[in-house]
């Protein structure tokens, strides 16, 4: 009798944890992270499967809860603001409680950086055996500052030619082989655009210009670039009061005031306006290259009816074949965590590294070297167009801070500009002088 309560002591304790073994299990490793790119839970908010996932939402919502779902001792909760969310972001450092991951764009690091906010990922990333040659040229530029990376590069991105080619050719702007004949100078882009709007009756160009600095922005700085123009030599201190800075300026403007481009459009109207057919040419980047190829595919739709193309902006100039570039990142905040919250850190940036094509399917480049050369990537649409922009792709000099207000400070004023509601060497002059306070009260 002894011996059998013995047997029974014994046996209850062990059948208990084997019954349930949910409350010995250690809790998940929790992270939180921010991002952008937008919300579409109800269409993938619990899709695993990312090739089943479609544009940069989809494609970002189905690797995060693939992460989850691969790491059952990693927990990772997402907090999603609105583009670009710095505001938010800011905010919460303020107040001591950041994000441990956040989306920022490459062009925004040095913000961070320079006020020590975001800890540098070297080791982490070595502790996963990522080395920076993993990565391409343009990424690695863009994400180290002081030779450290400030940032998990995941792409590089552009501004792009998205054209309807039905329209392209009514127009008579297509080549023997298919191809759309793009201009080579200012003056072939109007005479183009002229002959557009007379054949078609369709303004050339759709643009988001309501509500907006970004484009206006990007527009100046590739063209800028492609003049040789040399604004930003001291990171401190830009030239935009020039011949180079004007000449753009008053080609847009021209565009603006002849009626070869859409004008009261915001971003989400213009998408739509060019899905609907509205126009010859959307201004818009790398991102939507993955949704308009599939509304192409889609019968009865304006792409899929005379086909859609998409390429890197012409040179339109005689300098240096270049557009202004940039790219997305994961950073880390500074603060307090234990060894376990950063080890999980590194296994989700390790993560991200090899699931680079997944993401490269949104139509951004690459950010992993393998990956841009691969047969896989190569394959995916409109690739043999658009795989220029590794090498045409330039950024601002890393030292320059601030970049998203100056952004907006130079939208203000070509806008101002453009529209014709301000003289256009008064708001080159305007934009120099207002940038120039800025920087120097860093």
């Amino acid at each position: 009798m002894v011996a059998y309560r013995k047997l029974i002591r014994t046996v209850i304790p062990v059948l208990a944890m084997m019954t349930a073994p949910a409350a010995f299990a250690a809790d998940p490793v929790e992270l939180n992270i921010q991002r952008f790119f937008g919300a579409c839970d109800a269409e993938y908010g619990s899709n695993t499967d990312v090739s089943k996932s479609v544009g940069e939402c989809g494609i970002i919502t189905s690797l995060i809860n693939k992460f989850n779902a691969d790491n059952p001792d990693i927990h990772v909760s997402v907090a999603t603001v609105e583009w670009p969310g710095y505001d938010q972001l800011n905010a919460q450092f303020a107040s001591n409680d950041p994000p441990d991951i956040v989306t920022i764009h490459e062009s925004a690091l040095s913000d961070y950086q320079s006020k020590k906010l975001i800890m540098p990922l070297d080791d982490l990333l070595a502790s996963q055996g990522i080395k920076p040659d993993t990565f391409t040229e343009a990424a690695r530029q863009g994400a180290t500052k002081d030779g450290k990376f400030y940032g998990l590069p995941i792409d590089s991105w552009t501004m792009l030619y998205h054209i309807n080619m039905d329209l392209f050719k009514q127009a008579g702007l297509v080549n023997p082989d298919g191809t759309p004949i793009l201009p080579k100078s200012p003056e072939e882009l109007l005479a183009q655009a002229e002959q557009f709007k007379q054949k078609t009756g369709k303004p050339y160009f759709v643009q988001n210009l309501a509500n907006e600095t970004a484009l206006y922005m990007r527009n100046l700085y590739t063209y800028l670039f492609q003049q040789n123009s040399d604004f930003f030599a001291d990171p401190k201190h830009v030239k935009l009061d020039t011949p180079e800075a004007k000449r753009v300026v008053e080609m847009y403007r021209t565009i603006y005031a002849k009626g070869y481009t859409t004008k009261d459009m915001d971003y989400g109207a213009s998408i739509t306006a060019f899905l609907a057919g509205a126009g010859g040419v959307h201004l818009n980047g790398t991102w939507v290259i993955g949704d308009y190829n599939a509304s192409a595919a889609k019968p009865g739709t304006a792409l899929n009816k005379g086909g859609y193309a998409v390429y890197p902006y012409p040179q339109l100039f005689s300098g240096d074949h270049a557009q202004y570039a940039d790219g997305h990142t994961w950073a880390v905040s500074v603060k307090d965590r234990t060894p376990e919250q950063t080890k999980a850190i590194a296994r989700f940036l390790k993560f991200f590294v090899d699931n680079d094509f997944e993401w490269s399917r949104t139509g951004h480049l690459p950010a992993v070297q393998a990956v841009l050369t691969s047969d896989a990537f190569k394959a995916l649409p409109h690739r043999d167009t658009v795989s220029a922009v590794a090498t045409l792709g330039r950024p601002l000099p890393s030292q320059v801070q601030r970049q998203f207000p100056i952004q907006d400070i130079i939208g203000e004023e070509m806008s101002a500009a453009v529209s014709g509601q301000k003289d256009v060497d008064a708001a080159l002059k305007d934009a120099e002088g207002r940038v120039n306070d800025l920087l120097g009260n860093l």
